[in-house]
């Protein structure tokens, strides 16, 4: 229970805290490379929660389950590194993006 309530705080807190950031890039979207960076930081936040997923489905399980994975390490450590990073990008984005609302 406590990973899975984990998993949705982490996927709750970037939209809590940008949420108007993603809709200013979201209003004003347009396919070139500054608008796309802008949702660089989310994408990887998207991707941490994936790898997330099949390390939630195999909390509490013995690792000659079918529904373990058998590279559950790596994906907790792809998932962190996604996450930080992806966090790391959205707290900039947020930034400027409150410098253009000016807020």
């Amino acid at each position: 229970m406590v990973g899975f309530v984990g998993f949705l705080a982490a996927a709750a807190l970037p939209i809590v805290l940008w949420h108007d950031a993603i809709g200013l890039m979201a209003r004003g979207f347009r396919f070139d490379a500054p608008i796309l960076a802008g949702w660089l930081g989310y994408g990887l936040i998207a991707a941490a929660l994936a790898f997330f997923v099949p390390v939630l489905i195999s909390i509490g399980r013995k690792p000659n389950d079918r529904l373990y994975p058998r590279s559950r390490n790596a994906l907790m450590g792809w998932g962190i590194s996604c996450y930080v990073l992806g966090m790391a990008l959205a707290v900039q984005v947020g930034t400027i993006a409150r410098g253009l609302s000016g807020h």
